[in-house]
């Protein structure tokens, strides 16, 4: 159990959030959400003892062990694998150096015998014996193999102490276990891994992320930041996404009568508890959530951009051949021979572990970049309109404001027209006044979008268009490119994005071919199962 007790957090005498009273129990997963900026890191800070409040405080139950992912790669450099991975539990690791120390002596007494065999006795309780084996079965579990528990970590690469920094905040069994984006760079089975592993657990979760299908699937309750206020709300995120909707909209109609809207939230609730899950905790997340009431349900107050895409014209049947491309760099062979054709409707998600390759492709097809070999044709009634994974180029050293940055894209240069649309975007007031260049992550993805917007084109080609994004934009996007008519290319991370957007997967392995299958992200990932099986 974690209690926490009227706290407050200012920086620069202003509240990030305050008078926080919430209470944290075993068994739940408690999944943080808000939008960017608006205190979740830092509200996880705190609950590590990492941070002071400004005031109140945390509480913890005595003898609980909380276990934290760490986002430093380069901060266990000089270890091994395996103990980078085994001080995720701190007792343990402390008792192992000790243990070694005493018998590394030359002058061993029976003093140091005694000692001895009280540790030996403490690391028999706290399962020292399997620490190997269980630190190899989480690497396992990550698409990692076990030969690297020997490696030096300063040896590996990014994808690996990502992996492996995960595996060091759930080993040992911790009581409470906190997670700042755990699925950032993680492989679709490495996800998958970590969803069974959080349902099955028996502690208590506290996990940031941006990724909805990741919360759906392991959350029991969602914890909104919200304003400088942060509450707890019953269920899984797209349970208090729908819920939140239909308060505001009955806040917002005031005309209708109160009982009607009340069924109806009563009616929505019972549709949610019903739902089934996979999870241990889907029995005790449907009592939860049949014991709610309307009055506990959420009513935030937060803003979506709108992105709604419009083309020009339509494209006719021809849209997009490609033949024969290929593409090495770096030494690297990222595209080997590769040959796909582009139809009317279709929405292609281009999916593997080699997102070099992705982009790569994207780059040849938007003639930013070479191909080695082969060709590609697009259909002559087809415009397209680009979003590149990096950026920068659209912005650095760029002093324009917002206004004059938008309207270079505008057939309609007037202001009253680019207020307007920079409104949808959620940039009002003097912020259309801001220079460019020092636009934050998100800010400038939401640029990005707007220039697309400005086009109409009928063929849209977006490379992790939802980098940097929090929740809400991350919906107004995925919204946005559903309702879209044209034909669409893209890579995501995003599980609940590529399923409710493509009715096509590509594939780009490793080797550089691809695999191509009409169908659903969901039924994809099941082709790929029964071909592993």
């Amino acid at each position: 159990m974690i209690t926490v007790s009227n706290v407050s957090i200012n920086f620069d005498g202003q509240n990030l959030f305050s008078h926080v009273d919430l209470k944290f129990a075993a068994g739940n997963c408690y999944g943080v959400i808000g939008a960017n900026g608006a205190g979740k890191s830092t509200f996880l800070r705190i609950l590590s003892g990492d941070l002071e409040p400004s005031t109140g405080e945390v509480s913890i139950q005595k003898n609980t062990r909380m276990s934290v992912l760490k986002q430093d790669h380069f901060a266990y450099d000089e270890f091994s694998v395996l103990d980078t991975i085994i001080q995720g539990n701190p007792r343990l690791y402390e008792v192992m150096q000790q243990k070694d120390a005493l018998y590394a002596k030359e002058d061993f007494s029976e003093e140091d015998g005694d000692l001895a065999a009280e540790l030996e006795a403490e690391f028999a309780e706290l399962n020292g014996w399997d620490a190997e084996t269980d630190a190899g079965k989480i690497l396992q579990g990550l698409r990692l193999s076990t030969d690297l528990l020997y490696e030096q970590m300063g040896s590996l690469g990014d994808k690996e102490k990502v992996k492996i920094l995960l595996a060091r905040a759930l080993f040992g069994q911790p009581d409470i276990i906190l997670l700042d984006e755990p699925t950032n760079h993680l492989d679709v089975e490495s996800i998958q891994w970590l969803e069974d592993f959080l349902m099955d657990y028996e502690g208590t979760v506290i996990v940031v992320s941006h990724d909805r299908h990741f919360l759906n699937n392991v959350c029991t309750h969602i914890v909104d930041v919200d304003y400088t206020q942060i509450k707890i709300y019953v269920g899984n995120y797209d349970f208090w996404y729908e819920s939140s909707q239909l308060m505001q909209r009955m806040i917002k109609d005031q005309n209708k009568k109160k009982e009607d809207k009340i069924k109806e939230l009563q009616n929505f609730i019972q549709r949610f508890s019903a739902n089934k899950s996979k999870s241990k905790q889907a029995t005790s997340r449907r009592k939860l959530l049949e014991k709610l009431a309307v009055e506990e349900m959420p009513a935030s107050s937060r803003r979506y951009p709108y992105v709604g895409f419009e083309m020009e014209r339509e494209p006719g049947k021809e849209i997009l051949e490609v033949e024969g491309l290929s593409k090495t760099m770096d030494g690297q062979l990222l595209l080997d021979n590769i040959s796909f054709r582009l139809n009317k409707g279709d929405k292609v998600a281009f999916v593997g572990e080699n997102e070099l390759a992705i982009t790569a492709l994207f780059q040849i097809l938007m003639g930013e970049l070479d191909a080695d070999q082969g060709r590609y044709k697009w259909g002559g009634t087809t415009t397209q309109s680009y979003f590149p994974k990096d950026n920068n180029s659209y912005f650095d050293g760029c002093e324009d404001s917002l206004l004059n940055w938008l309207k270079q894209y505008s057939t309609d240069d007037t202001e009253t027209y680019l207020r307007s649309f920079l409104g949808k975007m959620l940039f009002s007031g003097d912020d259309v006044y801001k220079p460019v260049n020092v636009l934050s992550g998100g800010e400038k993805v939401r640029c990005m979008l707007s220039r697309m917007m400005m086009f109409h084109s009928n063929v849209l080609v977006l490379d992790q268009p939802t980098n940097h994004l929090d929740l809400e934009s991350i919906t107004a996007v995925n919204n946005g490119l559903i309702d879209f008519k044209g034909v669409i290319l893209f890579a995501s991370y995003d599980h609940q994005f590529i399923q409710t957007i493509a009715n096509r997967i590509i594939e780009v392995t490793p080797e550089g071919k691809l695999i191509d299958r009409l169908s659903t992200y969901d039924e994809y990932l099941e082709y790929k199962e029964s071909l592993e099986a």
